[in-house]
């Protein structure tokens, strides 16, 4: 059974915030708010950890697309190869924002990533989604709670959120009340900037 907990964006408690933490490197699933949905999540070095996401997904470790959740830009290049100044300052302008963006994978990319030619990243402008990734000392893999097809209630009342996964995760974290409108999924990995889906950021970045 997941235990509620709930953080002020505006100032993270850091004994609650210690508490995730130490879920995150045993291996346990956070449910957690980000500046679009809720996502769910885990350290993305702790293969036991990405297996449970991949079995909740219903997909293949090896085939599945998480993105990664950033702090920030400085460990940019622990993930992704290098990439030219007009996509720098494409991130820099976007981000933190409600962007995900593909970008070419580096070779330093942890063991269950290896194969991946790509990876999505992801910098929230969320004061909890960034202390939590700063405090565990590496990204948190994240997929997003959200149900494609209906706009349900449960994907934004953190109590709802509750009832439905406190079986499937170890901590839910009440943020407050999430949107209900996904990332834009921007793809920098090749020559053109292609948008995968349009979400809740504007896509007149560019």
């Amino acid at each position: 059974m997941a235990e509620l907990i709930r953080i002020y964006e505006e100032n993270p408690n850091p004994k609650e915030i210690a508490k995730v933490i130490k879920v995150l490197r045993k291996g346990g699933l956070i449910i957690y708010p980000t500046d679009t949905v809720y996502g769910l999540g885990c350290d993305i070095t702790n293969t036991r950890a990405l297996e449970k996401i991949a079995r909740i997904k219903g997909v293949k470790l090896a085939k599945a697309n998480w993105s990664f959740i950033c702090a920030d830009l400085s460990n940019l290049s622990d993930y992704v190869r290098q990439i030219d100044t007009s996509t720098f300052k494409i991130l820099k302008r976007a981000l933190p924002g409600p962007y995900t963006f593909i970008l070419p994978g580096s070779s330093n990319l942890p063991k269950d990533f290896k194969k991946k030619k790509t990876v999505g990243i992801r910098i929230p402008d969320n004061a909890i989604a960034q202390t939590l990734v700063r405090e565990l000392g590496n990204p948190i893999v994240s997929t997003s709670i959200y149900d494609e097809d209906e706009l349900l209630e449960y994907t934004t009342d953190p109590e709802l959120i509750y009832e439905k996964w406190n079986n499937l995760v170890d901590i839910v974290i009440d943020g407050g009340y999430g949107d209900n409108v996904a990332s834009t999924v921007i793809d920098l990995s090749e020559e053109e900037p292609e948008i995968l889906r349009e979400g809740k950021g504007s896509i007149d970045i560019f």
